[in-house]
């Protein structure tokens, strides 16, 4: 606690980033320049971030997370640690000797690749051991009946072997309080997972684990069991979760992908895709990033899935008409449709929907600090690149940047420690995720957008309407919003809904990161909304 006190004194902050918008313009280039263009542009940038190198693994100390974090003081942390400072220095020799290697005779070159990559492949084996999916122990979080809809799937990053990636999952499911399947993204040694990055992002090259994850992705999305998919991402995770959502926008129905949430953390990708599923949406969206703008349109009343949980959306309070008072000749106004289920017909009604929130994917939020040396090479440098150019990479969904002494990549002991601290009982054991910490009491500080148009990136305002409808007189969310550096507004109702009660004390006027994270509402077995009271989605307009 002193430690958090005293990084408030130097300067601790959060910086958030509405969603990018989208529209016509092809600004990806990953999908639009040449490969190797691209891998130049990574390499340059590199260099441009190469100071940061250092926080990958700093700071190495507080490991407030105990035996969860990765450089606690374990024999198990120790033995992986040893067996990776081997391969960097294996690895690295082999590059710098690469070229000279080139001189020797044919049958000695292919002699000494097959020595090299057999030692370093069976290095690896002693970290990734033999199995691909792990699933976390039950006495971090037992499954629990108000939980058998959803499904929690955790995709890590470099580096990671079968120890740090039992405790990733491990640490997830004591945090919320429920099951976490991992799928493991298999290290071959800090360089050459740099490098597997880099052709994964640059030429979208799906390697073996980007293939497992989709099949266990869209199994599950199309389990009818599951009504809430929670896809968690870390680091190269990003870069392989955002080719396996690709796939996923390419080939699954919308009703599918609507029971997906995606969360990132020191994000390592070059683009991030979740398209609006209607155009109507996105224009509107486009004229009017900074207001709650509402589109109304006509809504058929269909089950997303045959789910022993229904996703089914509060009752609509802000009605134009009924389906039956359209008449034929209304051309402002699509006209009404039917749905037939079970052999009944069922009328349409018109409803207002939030451009902000008619996305294919439900919610997308990413986190990341501001020294974390994979955060700016990715996600952060896509998301607050200054130049004006079309050829921008498109990079959809919230982010919270935080600015923080201990913020460095490493996931349970910088992200997980810093963002979700555990909390403890009298005998020191650890009992599930703090209801308070600095970076989700922290005021709000709207981030600097550079110099992209103003369509670019939806409005504080829209982003707030995703947690709670705003302007209603019982809702925590201020109806009227000045922005001056922070967040400030008028309070017009008591905390309820989908902010838990014990937050209440702390709305002073001033947003904080608590109540923009919708991952925070998931803390110790809660659950946000699935939607906004008057928002229905993931229907047909």
């Amino acid at each position: 606690m002193n430690g958090d006190k005293a990084s408030r004194r130097v300067g601790d902050r959060t910086e958030f980033f509405g969603s990018q918008v989208g529209g016509k313009s092809v600004i990806n280039y990953s999908y639009t320049d040449q490969p190797w263009r691209l891998v130049a542009y990574d390499i340059r940038y590199f260099f441009t971030f190469a100071w940061a190198l250092p926080w990958i693994v700093w700071p190495v100390r507080p490991c407030d997370g105990g035996h969860f974090d990765e450089l606690y003081f374990t024999p198990d942390n120790v033995w992986c640690i040893s067996i990776h400072v081997v391969l960097f220095v294996l690895q690295l020799l082999f590059l710098v000797l690469l070229p000279v290697a080139l001189l020797l005779p044919v049958y000695l070159f292919i002699a000494a690749l097959g020595v090299f990559f057999l030692v370093n492949s069976l290095l690896c084996r002693c970290l990734n051991g033999n199995t691909t999916t792990y699933v976390s122990d039950p006495k971090y979080a037992p499954a629990l009946p108000e939980h058998q809809h959803e499904q929690w799937i955790f995709l890590n990053g470099v580096a990671v072997g079968e120890t740090w990636l039992k405790s990733n999952i491990n640490r997830l499911a004591l945090t919320f309080k429920r099951p976490v399947l991992g799928i493991h993204n298999r290290t071959t040694g800090i360089i050459f997972d740099v490098i597997e990055c880099l052709i994964q992002r640059n030429f979208s090259y799906a390697t073996s684990d980007v293939r497992l994850a989709y099949k266990v992705l869209k199994e599950t999305l199309y389990n009818p069991q599951y009504s809430k998919v929670v896809f968690i991402l870390h680091s190269q995770g990003g870069v392989e979760g955002g080719l396996v959502l690709d796939w996923l926008l390419q080939e699954l129905p919308q009703d599918l992908l609507s029971k997906l949430e995606v969360y990132t953390f020191g994000n390592a990708s070059n683009h991030f895709n979740n398209p609006h599923r209607h155009a109507q949406s996105q224009e509107e969206e486009q004229k009017h990033p900074n207001t709650r703008t509402h589109v109304s349109g006509v809504i058929t009343d269909v089950p997303l899935i045959d789910s022993p949980v229904q996703m089914k959306a509060p009752p609509v309070q802000k009605q134009v008409s009924n389906a039956s008072d359209l008449s034929s000749n209304d051309t402002d106004h699509p006209q009404p449709l039917t749905a037939v289920t079970n052999g009944i017909r069922t009328p349409s009604r018109r409803t207002h929907i939030v451009p902000a929130s008619d996305r294919a994917i439900g919610y997308v939020e990413h986190y990341a600090h501001t020294t974390d040396f994979v955060a700016l090479w990715g996600l952060l440098h896509f998301v607050t690149n200054e130049r004006a150019s079309p050829e921008m990479p498109r990079f959809i969904g919230r982010v919270f940047s935080r600015v923080s002494t201990r913020g460095g990549h490493q996931f349970c002991q910088h992200y997980l420690n810093g963002m979700f601290p555990l909390s403890r009982n009298k005998e020191g054991e650890f009992t599930g995720c703090a209801d308070r910490n600095d970076f989700m009491d922290s005021v709000v500080e709207v981030a600097k957008i550079g110099t992209e148009k103003a369509d670019a990136r939806e409005g504080f305002e829209n982003s707030w309407s995703m947690i709670e409808r705003a302007g209603d007189p019982d809702s925590a969310i201020p109806s009227e919003v000045a922005v001056y550096g922070s967040f400030h507004g008028s309070f017009h109702g008591s905390l309820r809904g989908s902010i838990h009660s014990d937050d209440q004390d702390l709305f002073d006027g001033r947003v904080r990161v608590r109540h923009l994270s919708r991952l925070w509402q998931y803390r110790n077995g809660r659950s946000p909304p699935h939607l906004p009271p008057s928002l229905l989605r993931g229907t047909t307009m």
